[in-house]
Order: C-alpha cells, then structure tokens, then sequence
C-alpha cells in the first residue's frame, strides 16, 4: 500500500493489485480500473484519490480476480486495439496481436489503391479484413471463417466502423467461394504444433484451440492454403500468410513447389522472419 488514499481509492487499488502470472502487472490493472470507470488511463493518474463506489469496487475486484486466474485482459474487456481500430473480441476467436499487422502492412505496400477484390481465411474478429478495408476504400474486402460466432462478432465490428466495402460469410476455408478470385489473399491461420508447450502456457489457454492447432508440424493449414489458393487469385496474385517464428523456410518451400514466384518472408518487431508471401503468375 501507498500514497494517502483511502482502500478504495483509485491510487490505493493500483498499489494493491497483485498479478504474479503477468508480465504486465500495471498495465494490465490500469487498463481494468480504467474500463470499470469508464475513463481514459491518464484519468487515473489525474484523480488517484477518487473513491469507487461499491458497485464500480466489485467490478473491479471481479475482474482482477480473472485475470489472476490468467484469463487475458483483451476478453475481460471484450475488445482490443489492431492497427487503428478498436474491436470487439470473444472467447471462440483469436486476440488480434501486434505482429498481425505485419500482414497488413505488406498488402498496402504490395498492392495500390486501385480497386481490387481481396479474401480474409480465418477472419475471427474481422481484424485484418477490417485494417485493409479503412485503408484501401476502393478495395472490395471478404472475411471468411468456419465458426458462425466469428462470423457474427466479424458482422458487428464491420458494422460498428460502418465499413461498407468488407463483408463476412463462414467458410472453412475457400469453401464458399468457389469460382471467385482475387488479387489478394491474406490469412494468420492455425500454425502451432499439437505437442508445443506453449499451448499450456499464458493467455492462449483461453483461446481457441481450432485457431492455433494445425497437426503434428503445425503447418496442415498452411499446407492447404497454398495448395487451394492458385484457383482463387488472379493472374499475378498475391498470397500473404502468417506462421510461427521457425516455420518460414519451410513456408517458402511449399510456395515455390506450388509455383509460386517473388517469395520471400518478412520479420516482426521481435526480428522473427513472421509472414512469407508468394506471387501466383500463372494464375
């Protein structure tokens, strides 16, 4: 405990918390105490002695007791920052990350603001169709994934930004679009090995595992993608996919044997090769 304020005060509920499964301890409380509040973080920092009432201290205490028990603060809150966009997320998708819109910033870069049709597998909350979207409103942008809740949760974020230019449908895969093609296909799909420790470790063990599981190697959807892919891009396409940090070279391995040319990988903040691409131009 410290500072003067009383057991409920705002500076007093800070010092107390305590998150030994966190690496972001303050953080990670600042931004709960800030949601129950319904305030800005810098709002804490500016009134640290205002009192909770009793309804706003239960909440709180309620939601630090989950994150204690290691539920991620993204599905505590119900949303989470990708890109520019504040979204909503649940329980049955992934939690955008910040690697992701490496993704996002290879497609822009990739591809100009003429109009183009561009397809999403395994969209979850809509993050990546919805980046592209806002950023390139000429371009027509499909978000597919196999669980209806994602879907439906994908709808509500399109709907909130009133992005008219994204839409969302299920799909396991290319499933629903047969006969369509598109300039662009991006997809952050399940790339981890069944066995990998990490799988009981943090914030993923809330998540589902049908969007981090892909076989023994990790790479069956992968592998899939790039198999299926060449029917749906035009001639010159684009195929960008997220993987795990040791994965890439075998990545590019299964583009160039499925003709693919212009293959590279790109690495994330951490230095970790995290995307490879290929360009389909016998598409």
């Amino acid at each position: 405990m410290s500072g003067q304020g009383s057991a409920s005060s705002i500076q007093h509920l800070l010092a107390s918390v305590v998150l030994p499964g966190s690496d972001t301890a303050q953080l990670d409380a600042e931004l709960l105490l800030a949601a129950v509040l319904g305030k800005p973080r810098s709002y804490l920092r500016t009134w640290p002695e205002r009192e909770l009432n009793a309804e706003q201290l239960q909440r709180f205490q309620t939601a630090i007791q989950r994150r204690q028990q290691g539920e991620p603060v993204a599905y505590i809150l119900g949303q989470q920052g990708f890109w520019s966009l504040d979204l909503e997320v649940a329980p049955h998708t992934l939690i955008p990350r910040p690697d992701t819109e490496l993704l996002v910033e290879t497609a822009l870069e990739l591809l100009p603001h003429t109009p183009i049709a561009a397809l999403d597998l395994g969209t979850g909350t809509g993050a990546i169709a919805l980046a592209l979207a806002t950023e390139r409103p000429g371009w027509r942008v499909t978000g597919v994934d196999r669980v209806p809740e994602a879907v439906a949760l994908a709808e509500r974020n399109r709907s909130r930004l009133k992005l008219g230019n994204a839409q969302f449908a299920e799909s396991h895969w290319f499933s629903a679009v047969a006969g369509h093609t598109f300039a662009l296909i991006v997809s952050n799909p399940p790339y981890i090995a069944a066995d990998d420790k990490h799988l009981a470790e943090g914030d993923v063990r809330f998540e589902p595992a049908s969007a981090l599981v892909a076989g023994i190697d990790g790479l069956d959807d992968i592998r899939r993608i790039i198999q299926q892919a060449p029917a749906h891009l035009v001639a010159g396409g684009w195929l960008l996919l997220e993987h795990g940090f040791d994965q890439a070279a075998a990545v590019r391995e299964l583009l160039a044997a499925q003709g693919f040319t212009a293959i590279e990988s790109r690495r994330d903040l951490a230095g970790h090769e995290r995307i490879s691409l290929g360009r389909y131009a016998n598409a």
